[in-house]
């Protein structure tokens, strides 16, 4: 029987890695998951990240919320939403979700194998008891921004570097409009060429 994949990305990490290594951010959800599958049966993509202030910040949640719109319409994707905290603008929640949710579909023998969008040292855990249920467990990661525990503990490794990402993105590059920064990581990719270019003022 063909194994299930469930993707869990963690959509800041994601934004910065690729801002970081590419300057862009335009990614075809849809064909970065088809990539990650190799061929295998996608059971969903679980997308994670915070929930922009709209009595803070107006543009910035007017903005998310166009590009939510463009995530739910990729088939097969869920958005997950945490919060900040108000006073520091960190995130609040998101690898809690992201494990617990890890956990839970492996529990409920939802997925074979699931493939982490995320390099961060956290999860560490919650991947060896999905591997312990009897799931395998795969990490997407960007060469110098993952944990080497991480990396050691999981099933298999996928280096996102250049040529991975040849053919998963949408088509332009979106120009960087620099304004005051804020607060901290926001949205994560901005929606497809067919809608405005997104503002990136509000990710750090």
């Amino acid at each position: 029987m063909e194994d299930r994949v469930a993707i869990f990305i963690d959509g800041s990490n994601l934004y910065h890695s690729v801002h970081n290594n590419f300057g862009r951010h335009n990614i075809n959800f849809t064909e970065f998951a088809n990539k990650l599958c190799a061929g295998r049966r996608l059971f969903r993509i679980y997308y994670y990240n915070i929930l922009q202030d709209p009595s803070q910040y107006p543009e910035g949640s007017r903005e998310q919320q166009e590009f939510l719109d463009y995530l739910r319409k990729t088939p097969y994707l869920e958005v997950r939403l945490g919060t900040t905290k108000k006073m520091t603008g960190e995130e609040k929640g998101i690898d809690v979700m992201i494990a617990t949710d890890l956990l839970y579909s492996a529990w409920s023998g939802f997925y074979d194998v699931a493939i982490l969008v995320s390099g961060d040292a956290d999860f560490i855990y919650a991947v060896q008891t999905a591997k312990n249920i009897g799931k395998h467990v795969e990490v997407a990661y960007f060469e110098g921004g993952a944990s080497k525990d991480l990396l050691d503990v999981a099933d298999n490794r996928y280096l996102l570097d250049r040529n991975f990402f040849n053919g998963v993105w949408t088509g332009q590059r979106y120009p960087q409009r620099r304004r005051p920064r804020k607060n901290k990581g926001m949205l994560g990719i901005p929606p497809p060429p067919s809608n405005p270019p997104f503002n990136s003022e509000f990710v750090s």
